[in-house]
């Protein structure tokens, strides 16, 4: 049986339900993105922080996974830590809440019909204890999105670069420079798979030249664009018409 990935925008503002079924691709990598997910695999519910650089699993997963993808910036309130304590990291939910918390959160989503929904209760649930997300961590997500520099994305919501960077690493996992990278990097993505050619793509994300989009994928991705494309069923400028593939559920090792 192949593998299969679906998502869809959750009811939780920002937020994308996923699911994955089938056998999991190890070649396959899951690239930076800002994100953090909370995940249902093999029983058990883990966090996945955000990542610096690509994951890769370290053997093929069978069976289904799940999980809630949060935007930038979203998950730490919801979660009750820093997002850098959790920096390329997945960890089992029942090291950051109480045991017995877990165990109940973990019998209703093994119960659930669909764990999706589980997964986005547990969030509802959260989000009414915790109230609504900085409004300036939301502010500072938005500015870099939209290609902003981390310069002009301080003066725009009225931070010093060291209150900015301290405030990124809480919310975002690292400081806003890598996020915009990350971010950088998700824009030319989506392009690519759009059909539009790479120098093309690099220009209209925000990088130099085609040259500065290779370098990132490099040092982001710890591959080629190519390489990246044919991984995740793009072969190249031939496969660019294809419908857009998403970079990949964030499950562990």
């Amino acid at each position: 049986m192949g593998a299969r990935y679906e998502e869809r925008p959750a009811r939780f503002d920002g937020a994308v339900l996923w699911t994955w079924s089938g056998r999991r691709d190890p070649a396959r990598p899951v690239l930076p993105d800002g994100c953090m997910d909370l995940l249902w695999t093999g029983g058990r519910l883990l966090v996945a922080g955000p990542d610096t650089h690509a994951f890769t699993p370290g053997e093929a997963l069978s069976g289904t996974c799940a999980g809630i993808r949060f935007a930038p910036g979203t998950a730490p309130a919801l979660l009750g830590v820093p997002a850098h304590e959790l920096r390329d990291r997945r960890v089992a939910l029942d090291t950051l809440w109480p045991g017995g918390q877990v165990r109940r959160l973990t019998e209703r989503t093994a119960e659930a019909a669909d764990p999706t929904g589980a997964l986005e209760a547990i969030a509802f649930g959260r989000a009414a204890d915790a109230g609504p997300v900085d409004p300036l961590t939301a502010a500072v997500a938005s500015q870099l999105r939209r290609g902003r520099s981390v310069a002009a994305t301080a003066e725009a919501v009225g931070l010093g670069a060291r209150q900015l960077h301290r405030r990124s690493l809480a919310a975002f996992g690292y400081g806003p420079k890598t996020l915009a990278r990350v971010l950088r990097l998700q824009r030319a993505l989506t392009l690519v798979r759009a059909g539009t050619p790479y120098a093309e793509a690099a220009w209209a994300a925000g990088c130099a030249d085609q040259a500065h989009l290779a370098r990132e994928m490099r040092d982001l991705a710890g591959t080629t664009l190519g390489g990246y494309l044919a991984a995740t069923g793009h072969d190249g400028f031939a496969a660019n018409s294809e419908t857009a593939q998403p970079s990949g559920s964030r499950t562990t090792a």
